[in-house]
């Protein structure tokens, strides 16, 4: 204990007291602040984990038309450029190769024998060497399902209208479509239109026929017309 208070002692005391607050207050940061970089470190260790679980599949980001699935198992896969590109260029060749073929009128004439009226075609486009037309036939040189449409612009009087798409095959005739209109009393005009989907076996002769013998048709590339392409 000191027993005398005097001018040295007192600055010795304040000296020692402030000393230890420092210290104290040091002790306290610099235990703060190695809280807060373990604190860091572990969150940056999170953050890695994160990552790794993403590119290993865990979490799989799905973007644009390169997207991802999910298979049975619950794994995430996800498709490559390579083969969204090699589908891409079939599904290119596919449609250049089909083959199609879009018929104009040229003219018409009876077979009085029949008592049908048939058209004569010609090419207005076509694709691929899988159909021919020859006058008024079509021949099916490559077998498939094709679509077949037609239609025919009648100009007459009588009551009713139509024609029919005939399908021959070694010597076998069979009727594939019909299309019938009713006419107009204070008209003239009216088309039929028809279409369907079959299957055309290699060497099958398609015609387009009217089963009325002199029958008025107006044969204009917009009224009267007659096709079909593969599928």
């Amino acid at each position: 204990m000191v027993q005398r208070v005097g001018g040295s002692t007192v600055v010795l005391l304040c000296a020692v007291s402030v000393l230890t607050t420092v210290c104290i207050c040091f002790s306290v940061l610099l235990l703060h602040s190695e809280q807060i970089k373990k604190l860091r470190t572990d969150v940056m260790a999170l953050k890695t984990k994160d990552e790794k679980a993403n590119i290993s599949g865990h979490a799989t980001c799905c973007r644009g038309v390169w997207g991802c699935y999910t298979d049975a198992k619950g794994q995430s896969a996800s498709r490559s450029r390579r083969e969204v590109s090699k589908q891409g260029r079939q599904l290119r060749q596919t449609r250049r190769r089909r083959t199609f073929i879009h018929l104009q009128a040229l003219s018409s004439h009876s077979h009085d024998k029949d008592d049908s009226t048939v058209i004569k075609w010609m090419s207005a486009w076509s694709q691929g060497e899988g159909l021919q037309v020859s006058e008024e036939n079509v021949t099916v040189m490559t077998e498939g399902h094709y679509f077949i449409y037609s239609q025919v612009l009648y100009n007459s009087t009588i009551w009713i209208m139509g024609h029919v798409i005939t399908k021959s095959l070694n010597g076998t005739g069979t009727k594939l479509m019909k299309c019938v209109k009713n006419m107009p009393n204070d008209m003239a005009l009216n088309s039929c239109y028809t279409a369907g989907i079959f299957f055309l076996e290699s060497g099958s002769v398609l015609e387009l026929s009217v089963p009325r013998k002199s029958a008025d048709l107006i044969l204009k590339p917009y009224s009267t017309f007659f096709g079909l392409f593969s599928l």
